[in-house]
């Protein structure tokens, strides 16, 4: 008798690997068809360009427009010997509610520079920080060196 060289077990089964069709999202597909569109009486065959839409977040601003910037207040006034220049107001450093000295330069000159400043700083002159200067609030813009002359 011959010997068979066939099992006498059954063959497995044979199972196909199914891969998944990758996901491509609709926003990819709608690119894809609007590039085969073609503009009705354009004689060109080319597919049309799609446009990106506007991102909705905001570009931040460059740092050199937010650096601070240096305000340099100056008054030329005489207050006496023996008395201090005071300045309040809204601004790096300033308050309403308590003055901040002025350096006095010279015997009529009294200087503070601010830095930090953004915005138009709003302020006022004061003589030992309690006689306030007559007139309306002085307004100076960032980044500027102005002299005043106040009255009291």
């Amino acid at each position: 008798m011959k010997k068979s060289t066939k099992s006498t077990k059954p063959a497995a089964p044979q199972v196909k690997s199914v891969v998944p069709k990758p996901v491509v999202p609709k926003s990819a597909k709608q690119t894809k068809a609007r590039k085969k569109v073609v503009a009705k009486g354009a004689k060109s065959t080319k597919p049309v360009k799609s446009v990106k839409p506007a991102s909705a977040a905001p570009k931040p601003l460059p740092v050199a427009t937010l650096a601070p910037k240096l305000t340099t207040i100056t008054a030329k006034i005489d207050i006496s010997f023996g008395n201090t220049l005071f300045l309040r107001g809204e601004g790096p450093g300033l308050s309403w509610n308590q003055g901040v000295a002025l350096d006095c330069v010279d015997d009529d000159k009294w200087s503070i520079t601010l830095s930090g400043a953004h915005r138009a700083v709003v302020f006022k002159f004061l003589v030992n920080d309690l006689t306030w200067s007559a007139g309306s609030d002085y307004i100076v813009e960032p980044g500027s060196a102005s002299v005043f002359v106040p009255v009291f």
